[in-house]
């Protein structure tokens, strides 16, 4: 459940309520929103949200919290979007792509955006999704936080790099309904569900467009749950052979460069990074959402995820998977044939 900055929320909620919503250009489009929540601290936000959403394309809200929330959630979007349960014929341990399942399915336009409920577009974004979902099976676009508390903040370090590197991973992706039903969905039993439904499109011969330059906000959740999601965005890593073998490199190389004192070397390789991440804020036009101090949260962010990902590897070791709400999870992403032999070598044993 993400947290919001009430005074910013307010202020962008009243921007967009300007001119209201008559003169909304409804798309032929749907949107599915998986949710799942414990505490309804962002509802009225949310409902703002979905009132502004609701006016330019279909909605669907999949919800799975617990009865007492999901009858508030129902009285209070009624008329704003369509609210229903996860399909109880679907299984799997995430419970997030049982939701988005379950709404595609449901959906009644080719087109679908799948999005979490930290996830907030404007208009020009959904537009853009329309013209890009006309050529591609599935589009990626490109999550930035705002506001930007310190943990936000340090975290856009990641995307950064990411966009530097190629393309990072919103908390939103766009898909062509035909295409999601031609392939029977995706594995709702792994952890990093964004990227499984990227290989799977791709698996199945689909076409991906990552435009770099639609930027859609996101809300920043709070510290505390920052804080514990560390180790488990660290074990999506285990879907990525290369990203997990560098941050595995990053606490032996720090040490070693701390015993020989080699500190003009720890001092370039921070610049480096810092390097490195400045080309992805400004790849597309990005310094128009990612401020000038950004890049300086790469090192860091690196050396976090250099910890965590030889905790997020003892825990698939030792435990067998990542705890993910009351059960584990196991594969954070079914292999590729190319990272199927990386896996086997790391793990000691067969990737499924």
């Amino acid at each position: 459940m993400s947290s919001f900055s009430p005074t910013d929320d307010a202020r962008r909620a009243a921007r967009r309520r300007d001119g209201d919503h008559e003169g909304a250009v409804r798309l032929p489009m749907a949107y599915v929103l998986p949710l799942r929540w414990h505490s309804d601290t962002g509802l009225a936000e949310l409902t703002d949200y979905l009132r502004w959403l609701g006016a330019r394309l279909d909605v669907l809200v999949v919800d799975g919290s617990p009865p007492d929330l999901f009858a508030g959630h129902a009285e209070a979007w009624r008329g704003l979007v369509r609210h229903l349960p996860p399909d109880p014929s679907e299984h799997g341990l995430n419970g997030k792509v049982l939701g988005v399942r379950t709404g595609v399915r449901a959906a009644g336009h080719e087109q679908v955006v799948i999005a979490d409920d930290d996830v907030r577009y404007d208009e020009a974004a959904l537009t853009a999704l329309h013209r890009l979902l006309g050529r591609a099976d599935l589009v990626r676009p490109q999550n930035y936080f705002d506001p930007l508390p310190w943990h936000a903040w340090w975290d856009t370090g990641r995307t950064l790099l990411n966009r530097a590197l190629g393309a990072d991973y919103p908390g939103t992706l766009a898909v062509r309904r035909s295409t999601f039903l031609a392939m029977g969905g995706y594995d709702p039993d792994v952890l990093f569900e964004n990227l499984e439904l990227i290989r799977t499109v791709r698996a199945h011969h689909g076409t991906e467009a990552a435009p770099a330059w639609l930027y859609v906000r996101r809300l920043p959740p709070d510290a505390a749950h920052f804080r514990s999601q560390r180790v488990r965005q660290a074990y999506d890593d285990l879907a990525q052979p290369a990203r997990l073998l560098t941050a595995l490199a990053v606490l032996p190389a720090l040490a070693a460069a701390v015993a020989s004192r080699r500190h003009r070397l720890l001092l370039g390789a921070a610049a480096g990074v810092v390097a490195l991440a400045e080309t992805g804020r400004r790849r597309a036009g990005g310094s128009r959402v990612f401020p000038p101090t950004a890049a300086l949260a790469a090192p860091l962010w690196l050396l976090e995820r250099g910890t965590c990902s030889w905790l997020a590897l003892a825990q698939r070791l030792v435990f067998g998977g990542v705890r993910y709400n009351d059960t584990r999870i196991r594969h954070a992403a079914n292999p590729t044939p190319r990272t199927r032999a990386i896996l086997h070598f790391l793990l000691g044993q067969k990737s499924p």
